[in-house]
């Protein structure tokens, strides 16, 4: 982002979008270490709920910036005078491209812990699973102005989330398991509910950055904070009613009021996001790095943390070693996310040292 303010990180990138994308994947790298090496009888302590609390948000912020990309693409189109088929096309091109990562990020999970892994694990309904459902669900919004993606995502969202509960209350018993996994809200996958509802919430947060000129983001900005705070204390407030709308609700699970916290605290996030990268345009960012390699780190990690490389420290160490551990693991994906950028200029640094190296070695002996 420059310093004026356009918000822009290199080819058209917005700065402040990778390093919200950058903190999420950094939360989530201490949250899953936590998560799988923590002895079970120190998972009571402080420093382990901290963890898993915080870790629980960047599923929300990997949908709701999915949803903000989403818009760019269709506002892109939009632009161009695509025809209406064709954009609608382009974003359910998005979507086959997102739950084909899911296939073969599962597929290689698989494959890498055979022969203990079941083969349904490959039906698993993760993350990338949900992106992709959500948008191919949503693109039919490609039909639609940006102007009226602003309105129209944000009641989707509302609604997504509204139905949550009563889509838990209905009886799935005779529905095959792969469809209930990616509708109906469960604790173990991420299904359409309430899921995407984040994604429609970014879709209508994304048409408002394409509608705004540069100038007027620092004032968004501070009504996006004040939205979040809104959302974060009123859905607190409302969630602690004795008395409850749906016949069946948990707060964790399915509960709209969950959807609103998180959303708030992502709008939260973006704003801070917004007002630190405008002031540290002109520096590295090892947070924003992240975010530029996300996918990348995502994927990785997993097998690190989940896989049998470490088997041994799966549910064996203490706290402070698990602190260790995390510290280590994210500096070796930030590694991974530098090699993967800069891999270029490592290698001609490289080939420059080796010249270098070679004609020192000639002129001794000559």
């Amino acid at each position: 982002m420059t310093a004026g303010g356009s918000g822009r990180a290199g080819a058209g990138r917005l700065a402040f979008l990778d390093w919200v994308r950058g903190l999420a994947a950094i939360s989530m790298l201490n949250g899953h270490a936590f998560h799988s090496f923590t002895k079970p009888e120190q998972r009571q302590g402080g420093l382990y709920v901290i963890t898993q609390f915080i870790g629980g948000l960047p599923p929300a912020i990997f949908l709701f910036l999915v949803g903000v990309t989403l818009t760019f693409l269709m506002d892109s189109c939009e632009r161009k005078g695509v025809p209406t088929g064709a954009r609608v096309g382009k974003a359910l091109s998005r979507a086959g491209y997102l739950l084909g990562l899911a296939f073969l990020f599962r597929l290689q999970v698989w494959a890498f812990g055979l022969p203990r892994s079941p083969w349904t694990d490959l039906l698993r309904v993760d993350v990338l699973n949900c992106m992709g459902l959500a948008v191919a669900l949503l693109s039919v919004m490609a039909v639609f102005t940006t102007k009226e993606r602003v309105r129209l995502c944000a009641v989707l969202g509302l609604a997504i989330a509204g139905l949550s509960p009563l889509v838990s209350s209905l009886d799935w018993s005779g529905v095959p398991s792969l469809v209930r996994m990616y509708v109906v809200p469960d604790y173990m996958s991420f299904g359409f509910f309430p899921w995407a509802a984040f994604v429609a919430f970014g879709m209508s947060a994304g048409s408002i950055i394409r509608i705004l000129p540069a100038e007027r983001y620092e004032r968004t900005a501070q009504w996006a904070a004040l939205a979040g705070f809104g959302l974060v204390l009123g859905g607190q407030y409302c969630s602690s009613f004795p008395y409850s709308l749906y016949p069946k609700s948990e707060f964790w699970l399915n509960s709209p009021w969950m959807i609103l916290v998180k959303t708030g605290a992502v709008l939260l996030l973006l704003s801070f996001a917004y007002v630190w990268t405008r002031h540290t345009a002109d520096k590295w960012s090892w947070v924003r790095q992240f975010g530029v390699t996300s996918l990348l780190v995502y994927w990785v990690h997993i097998e690190l943390v989940y896989g049998r490389w470490f088997w041994y420290w799966k549910e064996a160490l203490g706290v402070g070693q698990v602190v260790m551990c995390s510290v280590v693991l994210v500096a070796l994906m930030l590694f991974l996310s530098l090699a993967r950028t800069q891999w270029r200029n490592w290698a001609r640094l490289g080939l420059s040292l080796g010249w270098y190296f070679f004609l020192t070695e000639r002129r001794a002996e000559q």
